[in-house]
C-alpha cells in the first residue's frame, strides 16, 4: 500500500506550522532565568522530555513537538487533550466533551505518562483505555506543552510507551531591576457550538532584593460554564454533554542568585456533573452506533497537586545540576450512576501520591554529558461503591478498584549524550524499575469475597539514539532503539467495573509486565524558508495486557471480561510534517499520520487466541493549510482542511463497544477551520476561530458524541 498515495498534497520537507517553534535557531537560556514580563511573548522554545535537560528541540534525536502558550490561546481548544488534535500520530478520542483521551502512536490510558514540571499525573489507578485525567490540567495555565513520541522508559520508567508528554507551568512574569512590580492577565473566551463561557485571571508579584535575589508569585483562577455540544447541521443539540469546572493555582519562586531556584507549585481543578454521555439514554446515534440504556451517569474530578522543587544549574566540579522535588498529588474521583433499571449506584476512589526524585547533571568531557537520578512515587488507595438501596455483602469490599491499596514505584536512571566528531552525537541510557502492588481489600469475583494481592516487579530499560548532522543547524537525520516497559497496575489487577458499552470487567491477579521495543528512524530540516520533520517508527508488543470476554454474563445478564498478558504484535506508522514559505509572510503546511498494527488476544469465546488489528488505529489523516502573520507580528490568519479517511480496521474489542464505534467502523470526514488573531494594541489581544465551516457531521473514532459543528470561538486577552 502506497504511503505517498495515501498522504497527498504534502511537500518534501516535512515539518507543519503547527510545530515550527520547535525549529527556532535561538539557544533558549536555563530554566533558572527569569521569564520575560510579557506573559503573551515566548521564550525561545526548548525541550526537555526527551533527555531530562534542556536542549534545542531539533537537535533532540526524537520526534518531539513543542507547543507555546501563544498557540496553545489561538488554537482555542479548551481541554488539555484537544491541544494535541493537530500533531502527527495522535488521535484525540473523547468519550464525551469533558472525558479526553489521547492515543499517541497508537496507545492510550495508562501507556502514555503525563508530567507536570516532572512530576507523574499517572497513577495506579489509570485505565487501560480512554481515560479523563488529562482533562484536569488547565492548558492557560501552562508556558507550554512539549510531545516526546514513541517508548521512553530508560528515562520515564512505567507507562512511557506511546508517548510522553509533559505540561511545563506558568512562572511569575513581572520584575523589576530593583524593587517591587505587580501585573497581570485576564482571557475571556467563548463558544457558539458549545454555550460555553471561559474566563481566567492571573495577578504576578515580583520582588528583587538589594542582593539581586528574587522572589515571584503567580496567582491564577478560572471558571468555565460548558453547555450541550451542538453538533453538525443533522445532529443538532447533543444533551447531556455540558458541565462546569473551576481551577485555581500558585506558584512562588525564590531566585537564590543566578542560577539557582527554589519553587513552590499549588494547583487545583473541581470538575462537576461530567456526563459520561454515550453510556446514557441522551447519547447519540451516529451511522448505526447504539444508544446507551443508562438513565444518568455523572462522574466528578478534584485534583490537586502541591510540590517543592530545588534547581541548581551551572555547578562547578564534577556535577554541573542539581534537581529535588518533594510532592504530593491527590486525585479524587466519584460516579452517580442510574442504570435502565433504576437502582442508583456511587462508586469513586481517593489517591494520594508521595512523589520524591533527585536528579543531577555532569559533564565528562569527552565521555559525554550525564543526566542520572532516582525517583519514588508511593499511591495510598482508597475506593469505594455503595447502593441507594438493596445493599449487598460484597459491596463494602471495594469500588472501581481495589481498597486499602499501595502502589510504589521507585527507578534509578543514567543517560549520556557522547559526541562523535563534529556532526554526530550518542544517545545512550538505562533504567532499574521496581514496582509492587499490595491491596488488603479486593472483590473475588467468583465467590465475592474478600481476598487480598501482594505481587511486585522489576525491570531493566535502555535505548540508543543517533543524531547525525548532514547540515549543521539545518539538516540532520537520526536513528534509535528504545525499550518500554509498564508494570500492572492496580486497574490491571483488581478492576471490578464497568467497561466499554456495558461489559464488566472483574480483577485479574497474577499479571506479568508489558515489554516493548521500538525502532525509528527520522529526518529535521528547518531553513529559513523551510521546515520540515519525518520519522518511520516500528513498535513490537510483548506481553501485552488485553480485555478479553470470558464467555459468561453476570447477574445483570452483561458480559463478563477480564485481562491476561495475551498480547505479542506490532504497531508502525508513518508521520511528515511540512511548512514552505511561498512568499513573504505567507507559508503553505501540511502533516499526514498513516498507521498499521496487529496484535493476538482471546476469540469472543476467550478460548482461543487470534491475531486482530490494533485497536483504535488512527485513520489515515492529512492536514494542508495556508497562514499569513504581518510583518509587525500583530497579526495572524490561517486556514486548514483535515481529512481523516474511514477507521475500518477494527479489533474485536472495537465491534463490541456499539456505542461508541458505528458497525464495520467509523466514517472519514473532512473538516476546514479557519483562525486569526489581532494584537489590538501592547496590552490587549483578539483571537477568533470559525470551526467546522462546512458545518459537517462527524465523529472522532472511538468517541462517545459527534464532533462540534460549525462553531464560532472569541477570545480576549488583556495585560495590566
Amino acid at each position: 500500500m502506497s504511503t505517498s498515495r495515501r498522504c497527498p498534497g504534502l511537500l518534501a520537507a516535512s515539518l507543519s506550522v503547527f510545530v515550527v517553534p520547535l525549529m527556532a535557531q535561538t539557544p533558549v537560556p536555563p530554566p533558572s532565568v527569569p521569564p520575560p514580563q510579557d506573559p503573551t511573548k515566548e521564550t525561545p522554545p526548548v525541550v526537555v522530555t526527551a533527555s531530562r535537560a534542556a536542549q534545542d528541540p531539533f537537535a533532540a534525536p526524537y520526534a518531539v513537538s513543542v507547543l507555546g502558550s501563544e498557540r496553545i490561546r489561538q488554537q482555542g481548544y479548551r481541554t488539555m487533550p484537544q491541544v494535541l488534535r493537530e500533531q502527527t500520530s495522535v488521535l484525540v478520542q473523547e468519550t464525551s466533551p469533558g472525558q479526553g483521551s489521547p492515543f499517541i502512536r497508537g496507545f492510550t490510558g495508562f501507556s502514555n505518562l503525563l508530567l507536570i514540571d516532572g512530576v507523574r499525573l499517572n497513577n495506579s489507578v489509570f485505565r487501560s483505555g480512554p481515560n479523563q485525567y488529562w482533562n484536569t490540567i488547565d492548558p492557560l495555565s501552562l508556558d507550554r506543552i512539549e510531545l516526546l513520541k514513541g517508548p521512553a522508559s530508560a528515562l520515564y520508567g512505567s507507562d512511557a510507551i506511546g508517548g510522553t508528554v509533559q505540561a511545563i507551568t506558568r512562572s511569575p512574569y513581572v520584575w523589576k531591576e530593583r524593587g517591587a512590580a505587580a501585573g497581570g492577565s485576564t482571557y475571556v473566551r467563548y463558544a457558539t457550538g458549545e454555550d460555553a463561557v471561559w474566563g481566567r485571571g492571573e495577578i504576578s508579584v515580583g520582588q528583587t532584593h538589594e542582593d539581586g535575589t528574587r522572589t515571584g508569585f503567580l496567582i491564577g483562577g478560572d471558571a468555565k460554564s460548558f453547555g450541550d455540544l451542538e453538533g453538525g447541521r443533522a445532529t443538532g443539540t447533543q444533551y447531556e454533554t455540558g458541565y462546569d469546572e473551576t481551577a485555581f493555582d500558585v506558584k512562588v519562586e525564590h531566585m537564590l542568585g543566578k542560577d539557582a531556584r527554589l519553587v513552590f507549585l499549588h494547583q487545583q481543578v473541581q470538575q462537576n456533573n461530567v456526563p459520561r454521555s454515550h453510556a446514557t439514554i441522551f447519547g447519540e446515534a451516529y451511522a448505526g452506533s447504539a444508544v446507551g440504556t443508562d438513565l444518568r451517569r455523572d462522574l466528578d474530578q478534584n485534583r490537586r497537586l502541591t510540590y517543592l522543587q530545588y534547581h541548581r544549574e551551572r555547578l562547578d566540579g564534577a556535577v554541573s545540576g542539581v534537581h529535588l522535588n518533594l510532592s504530593w498529588h491527590e486525585q479524587e474521583e466519584s460516579e452517580d450512576r442510574i442504570p435502565a433499571n433504576g437502582r442508583q449506584t456511587f462508586q469513586g476512589f481517593d489517591v494520594g501520591t508521595l512523589g520524591a526524585w533527585l536528579q543531577a547533571e555532569s559533564d565528562a568531557g569527552s565521555a559525554g554529558r550525564l543526566t542520572y537520578g532516582i525517583e519514588y512515587y508511593r499511591d495510598d488507595v482508597y475506593s469505594f461503591f455503595r447502593r441507594a438501596t438493596n445493599a449487598q455483602a460484597a459491596d463494602p469490599i471495594q469500588g472501581p478498584v481495589a481498597n486499602d491499596a499501595t502502589y510504589d514505584l521507585l527507578g534509578i536512571y543514567v543517560q549520556d549524550v557522547i559526541a562523535l566528531g563534529e556532526r554526530a552525537e550518542l544517545t545512550i541510557g538505562g533504567r532499574y524499575t521496581y514496582a509492587a502492588a499490595d491491596a488488603d481489600s479486593v472483590r473475588d469475583p467468583n465467590t465475592s469475597t474478600k481476598i487480598g494481592l501482594d505481587d511486585s516487579w522489576d525491570q531493566f530499560t535502555g535505548n540508543a539514539r543517533l543524531r547525525y548532522d548532514l547540515d549543521p543547524s539545518h539538516w540532520n537525520v537520526y536513528a534509535g532503539v528504545s525499550q518500554g516497559f509498564r508494570a500492572p497496575n492496580l486497574s490491571d489487577l483488581s478492576s471490578f467495573d464497568t467497561a466499554r458499552s456495558g461489559e464488566a470487567e472483574v480483577p485479574a491477579p497474577g499479571l506479568d509486565p508489558e515489554h516493548y521495543v521500538s525502532y525509528e528512524i527520522g529526518t529535521k530540516v528547518r531553513g529559513e524558508s523551510v521546515q520540515g520533520q519525518a520519522a518511520w517508527y516500528y513498535t513490537d508488543i510483548d506481553d501485552q495486557i488485553l480485555r478479553f470476554p470470558t464467555g459468561t454474563t453476570n447477574a445483570n445478564n452483561q458480559p463478563i471480561v477480564t485481562k491476561d498478558n495475551v498480547g505479542d504484535g506490532y504497531i508502525q506508522g508513518i508521520e511528515l510534517e511540512g511548512s514552505i514559505r511561498v512568499i513573504e509572510a505567507t507559508s503553505v503546511f501540511g502533516a499526514c499520520t498513516w498507521q498499521y498494527g496487529r496484535v493476538s488476544n482471546f476469540n469472543a469465546g476467550g478460548t482461543a487466541r487470534t491475531e486482530e488489528f490494533v485497536s483504535r488505529l488512527m485513520p489515515v489523516t492529512t492536514m494542508v493549510g495556508l497562514r499569513w502573520e504581518s510583518a509587525a507580528g500583530d497579526l495572524f490568519a490561517e486556514t486548514f482542511v483535515v481529512r481523516a479517511e474511514d477507521a475500518d480496521k477494527t479489533a474485536a474489542g472495537d465491534n463490541r463497544d456499539t456505542q461508541r464505534i458505528p458497525p464495520g467502523g467509523t466514517p472519514g470526514y473532512t473538516l476546514w477551520n479557519v483562525r486569526a488573531g489581532w494584537q489590538v494594541s501592547d496590552t490587549a489581544t483578539v483571537d477568533v476561530a470559525l470551526d467546522n465551516l462546512t458545518d459537517v457531521d462527524y465523529r472522532v473514532h472511538g468517541s462517545g458524541s459527534n464532533g462540534i459543528g460549525r462553531s464560532l470561538i472569541v477570545g480576549m486577552s488583556v495585560r495590566f
